[in-house]
C-alpha cells in the first residue's frame, strides 16, 4: 500500500498514520526516511532552505512518530530514524541539512530513554554516501564521483538495499536489546560512534 503526503503537516502526518492503522489494524514499525539535502551557504542567509530543510528532515519525523506512539506501545514497536554521517560530523554547504540529521540523533537517544519502558525499541541509521534521486547531481560529474568513491574505504556508494539492510535488522528480533544505537552505514568514509 502506498500513501503520498506532506510529513512536515500536522494534518497530513496524522492521517498517514491513521490510514495506515485503518488498513492494517496496528502499527509495528515506523521508518522515519522523508528527507531533503538542499545546499545552503553559511553567511548567505537561505532562511527558505534552512526552513524547508528542517520541516521535511525534523518536523516531519516528530509529527509521524508523535503520532504513531500510541499505536506502537500497543504492539512493543519500532522506530528507526534515518539520520546521516552529516549528522555526527557537519557538512559545509549543507548545515541545515547537517543540523536536521544531528537533531535525529538527539531525538533518537531522547526517546530511547522514554519509550523504552513502554516497549517501544527507537535506534537510528546513519548513512554516508547513497545511490539516490537525491544524491543523483553529485554523481553526475565522474570525477567527483571518482573522488567520493575514494573517501569510502569499500570504494564504493552505497545502494538503497545496503541502508534497508541495516534498518530491517533494527527491527528485527535479532537487534531485540538495541535501543538508542546510531549505526553507521557508510562503507569506513567516517569512524564514528
Amino acid at each position: 500500500m502506498a500513501l503520498a503526503g506532506d510529513v512536515a503537516d500536522p494534518g497530513q502526518a496524522r492521517q498517514l498514520v491513521r490510514d495506515v492503522v485503518a488498513a492494517w489494524e496496528r502499527l509495528d514499525i515506523v521508518v522515519n526516511n522523508a528527507g531533503i539535502w538542499e545546499a545552503d551557504e553559511a553567511g548567505r542567509g537561505d532562511l527558505d532552505v534552512w526552513d524547508r530543510t528542517l520541516a521535511v528532515n525534523l518536523r516531519g519525523a516528530y509529527l509521524v512518530t508523535d503520532a504513531a506512539i500510541p499505536h506502537l506501545a500497543q504492539t512493543a514497536g519500532c522506530i528507526v530514524f534515518v539520520s546521516s554521517t552529516a549528522g555526527q560530523r557537519g557538512e559545509a554547504g549543507h548545515s541545515a541539512y547537517a543540523a536536521s540529521k544531528g537533531a535525529l540523533i538527539s531525538y533518537t537517544k531522547s526517546l530511547a530513554a522514554e519509550l523504552g519502558p513502554k516497549g517501544i525499541r527507537v535506534n537510528c541509521v546513519a548513512p554516508g554516501w547513497v545511490e539516490t534521486d537525491m544524491t543523483s547531481a553529485a554523481f553526475e560529474d565522474p570525477a567527483r564521483r571518482s573522488e567520493i568513491e575514494a573517501s569510502i574505504p569499500l570504494g564504493r556508494v552505497a545502494a538503497p538495499k545496503d541502508v534497508a539492510g541495516a534498518v530491517l535488522f533494527l527491527v528485527s528480533e535479532l537487534a531485540r536489546h538495541l535501543q538508542g544505537e546510531v549505526v553507521n552505514v557508510n562503507g569506513g568514509s567516517v569512524l564514528v560512534g
